[in-house]
């Protein structure tokens, strides 16, 4: 099940990076969906600073809340962007430990990958990396970062235990992760737990808020803490615009509504 879910996760988001699509649209026109992801980018936390310290295709819309904001990163910092797509978060990031600094994107999907590094040459950001790596098995050296982000992504990874003991691992002591995901608060229904659909459209994979504590305290993060807890119905809503509408394969938004939480997650190690 794990591997389907892998192949599931790699076919959706490969197509979003070959065909220009999003959480908020199908591609056509493009002037069109850079307006829409950039509508999207401002309700989850970015601002026009934001927006233009990033090459054009870098935002491709797919966050659920802007893990840089909560960071609090430093000049000489290095970083590790999991699932790190067309590399926005990672180029936000670069600017803010600056040339002294390092930021490592890994991501599984080829496509992202190369769109990523594309964005890269095109920026001129010679500190930041992208690897090709799972996250329950990071490509990674142990105790080599200070802080690891994250947008959206930890609820796709099928072991999430493994994943986080990862995270553990690749921290330095004294290193901390922030991170922007989905959690629940409450039950999904089985309906929406047996759909693949609603998993890789960031619903069906993410976990309770109190399971996810337990699992980070459980590998050894400290002083865990959710920042910000907030409804995703609109972006839920979002998604069921029109791209991610065949991913939510009919799961009505209403049964989702005040369950998927759009969360910010701070740990320590």
């Amino acid at each position: 099940m794990s591997e389907q879910i892998k192949q599931a996760v790699q076919e959706a988001y490969g197509k979003i990076a070959r065909e220009g699509g999003s959480c908020c649209g199908d591609g056509s026109p493009l002037l069109q969906l850079t307006s829409r992801r950039e509508d999207v980018a401002k309700g989850i936390g970015y601002d026009e600073d934001d927006l233009a310290a990033a090459p054009e295709g870098a935002n491709l819309g797919l966050g659920c809340g802007n893990p840089t904001a909560i960071a609090s990163l430093k000049p000489g910092d290095t970083v590790l962007d999991l699932g790190s797509g067309g590399g926005f978060d990672c180029f936000l990031a670069s600017r803010q430990v600056g040339p002294e600094g390092k930021v490592i994107g890994v991501d599984m999907t080829d496509e992202m990958l190369l769109k990523a590094r594309e964005n890269a040459a095109k920026g001129g950001f010679a500190n930041v990396e992208f690897r090709k790596g799972d996250i329950e098995a990071l490509p990674v050296e142990s105790g080599s970062v200070d802080v690891i982000i994250s947008n959206c992504v930890l609820n796709l990874v099928p072991d999430k235990r493994k994943a986080f003991a990862e995270m553990f691992r690749v921290l330095r002591p004294g290193g901390r992760i922030a991170v922007s995901d989905i959690v629940l608060d409450g039950e999904l229904s089985q309906a929406v737990l047996d759909n693949m659909a609603a998993y890789t459209a960031c619903a069906a994979g993410a976990i309770r808020k109190e399971i996810y504590r337990d699992w980070l305290e459980e590998s050894g993060f400290r002083e865990v803490a959710f920042p910000s807890l907030q409804d995703a119905s609109s972006l839920l809503a979002c998604a069921a615009d029109d791209t991610t509408q065949r991913m939510l394969a009919g799961v009505p938004v209403e049964s989702l509504r005040g369950i998927v939480l759009s969360a910010q997650i701070a740990a320590w190690k």
